[in-house]
């Protein structure tokens, strides 16, 4: 099977829920509501298309395509800075110490402070891979075709990258984090609260949400012990944010707790070692490189085997030239896999 990605269209808009209905839930960026996922592709179709280059409230949506079938097997997204037209709230873990002369001791407590620390901030996120799929390297061609998005378009997204990690929750979709502390506010259960935030917004957030620190101690041991920890099934996309310079600073989903790791744009792995190269012909092997080629509404990228003609330029497998519809002389950015 070949795949590769391509950027969203509107008529993605079946499959892509297809994809949402597979999530098991707390996926905010890719719910299961048919229009929320329109208003989502018609955003996207408004970023991909829009003239200049400077950052702004843009949404970028990818898919996973099978060449042979058109099937569409996984999406990724690309916020161009979050923050922009309503607050983008975080927990912040902090430590606050304390000390009682009469009892001679120091105390250290964690507190979570409610913080809009990573506005501007650009985001990647929505990454989902259909079951059946996670083989082959197909999850990772999801998650680097967006540093190579960004590479192309660098002055329009900010110089922070984050990523939130869905947070742990039990098989009924309930999250230990929320019961603690924000379904004693909005009398809401964590899936009611995560739909409507994906469809409505963070704005019932700001009504409502407690200003003051929070004590993790005063909250329940099953709240504690989930803290900053990312789902199960979420575990080897950190790993593969982490290979790319991503890092955990403290700062947690309000929702269910998930880590939020962020990344110095230029010090991405992936947009650091990118580099656009001359396309000289075909090859009939070589080193597999990760490919992109064209920009915006018609951006493509996919595995390729490479090998170096004399001159410098890259000689490129036959498949891979037609999934990106290239020819000798086109210029595409490369990146070993």
């Amino acid at each position: 099977m070949t795949c590769r990605i391509r950027a969203a269209r509107p008529s993605d808009l079946r499959a892509l829920y297809g994809l949402s209905k597979l999530t098991g839930g707390g996926f905010t960026n890719l719910p299961a509501d048919k229009p929320t996922l329109e208003k989502k592709l018609e955003r996207a179709t408004a970023g991909f298309t829009r003239e200049g280059e400077t950052p702004g409230d843009d949404l970028y949506v990818f898919v996973l395509e099978n060449i042979e079938t058109k099937e569409i097997r996984g999406t990724c997204q690309v916020f161009g800075a979050v923050g922009t037209d309503r607050p983008f709230y975080s927990y912040l873990i902090s430590t606050l110490a304390q000390k009682s002369e009469e009892l001679g001791r120091l105390f250290r407590n964690q507190t979570l402070n409610l913080t809009t620390d990573l506005e501007g901030s650009s985001e990647v996120g929505g990454l989902f891979l259909h079951p059946h799929e996670r083989a082959g390297g197909l999850g990772m061609l999801l998650a680097r075709s967006r540093y190579l998005f960004i590479k192309q378009h660098r002055p329009r997204f900010g110089d922070i990258v984050l990523a939130e990690l869905r947070g742990v929750m039990d098989q009924g979709g309930h999250s230990p984090f929320w019961d603690a502390i924000g379904g004693r506010f909005f009398g809401m259960t964590f899936p009611e609260a995560d739909e409507f935030n994906a469809v409505h917004g963070t704005q019932f957030i700001a009504d409502l949400f407690p200003k003051s620190p929070i004590y993790v101690s005063m909250l329940p041991e099953s709240a504690q012990l989930v803290i900053g920890q990312p789902h199960p099934t979420g575990r080897a996309a950190l790993k593969m944010l982490e290979n790319e310079n991503f890092v955990w600073d403290g700062y947690v989903d309000i929702f269910d707790g998930g880590p939020t790791v962020t990344a110095r744009t230029d010090r991405i792995k992936t947009v650091a070692s990118a580099e656009w190269q001359l396309v000289g012909g075909t090859s009939s092997g070589g080193e597999t490189m990760m490919l992109a080629a064209h920009t915006a509404q018609d951006f493509l990228a996919c595995y390729g085997q490479v090998q170096r003609s004399a001159n410098g330029e890259l000689l490129i497998d036959e498949t891979a030239m037609r999934a990106l519809d290239i020819g000798a002389g086109d210029r595409v950015l490369a990146v070993p896999r």
